[in-house]
């Protein structure tokens, strides 16, 4: 034990260590905030410079900038509607409202905390119960995942707004989006009709960034003439009480973002989502209507995405599989400094583990500082007049998507995005539930396909599975009782006196 303590002080202790992580979480922060300019990209870039130094140096860059990046992407998602990470869709559906409200101060103050909290938490998981979770984590089978996809895209019903229909339409457009390109299992080409570019799939950040972004862009032309909101930054740090108020809440999201994260290939955006739905669903009094700036809105995405960092680590840590695309590139650069990640890392290298946990702890200290500065630059950008905001936004969706793969073809796709959200804007469709479906998606396709498989063909095999196993029965209720709960006739039951007037 005191030699576990000693590895996890090390980089508390060690200026150089210590300056590493400081620097990541800084440059995380802002390259999160900068939509395009996602974590993976950063951290798959930084292991070219990073392959010659010690491992614990690389390391520590690498877990500051991953900590930083999944809190930066809240910022653009709330004062422009851009989420810079796909971890911060679900963070945009009430942060931007209040931006509008003139409260984007008090609403990056309050993710800046909640993120914080999440994050502390995750690294607790991580810990504590990595081996126990990861062992939990690894019994999911490919039926399982398919249950997970299919619940994520059952939220579409707290993300529908008025009309379910219409939110059913959006979904089913954002899982066909999801599913152009080379098919995983087969490399056969789909919805590609003949055309090469389309071979490479489209790209959800492109989508993500044309639907939210430009759209809004769009969607504003209307209120040209108008200035900006004035934002209130009085204060920027919430008041205990308000902490204390949402602290149930963040601690429940940060749960399902730990258990969400530790799934190999799911991932912070997935969580987020997945809480954003529990939120809407439980909590009786909000600050506002969902949609309409709702902090709880706020709280709940932020916690669970940051809590998920830590989620991702451990299957990583003591399995070698990776739990989303930052922890995939970061296996990589374990092997490249002479490490094997799964169990033997353990076994062999237990220091590196207390070193990792450190770090990282150390990396949501370091957020909590930078993530309250710059914030009332920051709330400039939302004052800014719709002739000079508008030109702005366009020129960072088009800067951000063409960054993620140097390719115009993702500019074009985001430009068309961009022209078809906002005609569905004007339609009150609900935009949400499009993203939703361009990320679960193509989960929901290969899991089926590998369930399938690994019945041999049988249908009835795996419906048999979807009872019969412990994971998959719950999922498969929780799956129903979702259905449930979009009816017309359970919606009825549950308005307040009805069930006594029955």
């Amino acid at each position: 034990m005191p030699q576990a303590l000693e590895y996890f002080l090390m980089s508390w202790t060690d200026p150089s260590l210590l300056g590493l992580i400081a620097a990541g979480t800084f440059a995380g922060i802002y390259i999160g905030a900068l939509p395009g300019l996602s974590v993976t990209m950063a951290v798959s870039i930084l292991i070219s410079f990073t392959f010659t130094w010690d491992v614990n140096a690389a390391l520590a860059l690498m877990g500051g900038v991953f900590c930083g990046g999944v809190y930066g992407g809240s910022r653009s998602a709330i004062l422009l509607n851009i989420p810079g990470t796909p971890a911060a869709v679900a963070t945009a559906f009430d942060g931007y409202p209040l931006a509008k409200l003139g409260e984007a101060g008090k609403a990056i103050g309050v993710s800046t905390v909640v993120s914080v909290i999440g994050g502390y938490l995750g690294i607790l998981v991580l810990a504590i119960a990595a081996p126990m979770v990861s062992e939990v984590a690894l019994m999911f089978a490919p039926r399982d995942y398919l249950l997970l996809a299919i619940i994520g895209l059952l939220l579409v019903g707290s993300l529908s707004g008025d009309s379910l229909a219409k939110g059913l339409f959006a979904a089913a457009l954002g899982v066909i989006i999801g599913m152009v390109g080379l098919d995983p299992l087969t490399a056969e080409g789909r919805f590609t009709f003949g055309l090469v570019p389309l071979l490479n799939g489209i790209s959800y950040v492109a989508a993500m960034i044309g639907f939210f972004g430009v759209a809004e862009a769009l969607f504003q032309i209307r209120q040209l003439g108008t200035a900006g909101v004035k934002q209130d930054v009085s204060r920027i740090l919430p008041a205990w009480r308000t902490v204390f108020r949402f602290l149930p809440l963040s601690i429940r999201s940060s749960v399902i973002g730990v258990i969400i994260g530790a799934l190999p290939g799911t991932g912070g955006d997935i969580a987020a989502l997945i809480a954003y739905d529990q939120a809407k669903r439980t909590v009786t009094n909000p600050s506002r209507p969902f949609g309409q700036g709702a902090y709880e809105g706020l709280v709940a995405p932020e916690s669970a995405n940051n809590a998920a960092v830590g989620g991702t680590y451990i299957p990583m840590l003591t399995l070698g599989i990776p739990g989303d695309a930052v922890t995939a590139i970061m296996i990589g650069a374990l092997f490249i400094h002479g490490l094997k990640p799964g169990p033997l890392l353990m076994v062999e290298t237990p220091h590196l583990f207390w070193f990792i946990v450190g770090g990282l702890v150390l990396a949501n200290s370091f957020l909590l500082v930078f993530g309250l500065t710059g914030i009332r630059l920051f709330t400039r950008v939302a004052e800014c007049p719709r002739g000079i905001l508008i030109p702005i936004i366009i020129l960072l969706s088009i800067i951000g998507t063409y960054s993620i793969q140097n390719s115009m073809v993702d500019v074009y796709w985001m430009l068309a995005f961009g022209i078809l959200g906002y005609f569905l804007k004007v339609y009150r469709f609900e935009l949400g539930p499009i993203i939703l479906g361009v990320i679960l998606g193509p989960l929901m396709d290969v899991s089926f396909r590998r369930a399938i498989l690994s019945q041999e063909g049988s249908t009835l095999g795996l419906l048999s599975d979807l009872v019969s196993h412990p994971i998959s029965a719950a999922l498969t209720a929780a799956a129903v009782l979702l259905v449930l709960n979009q009816t017309p006739l359970w919606r009825r039951l549950r308005r307040p006196g009805r069930v006594a007037a029955l």
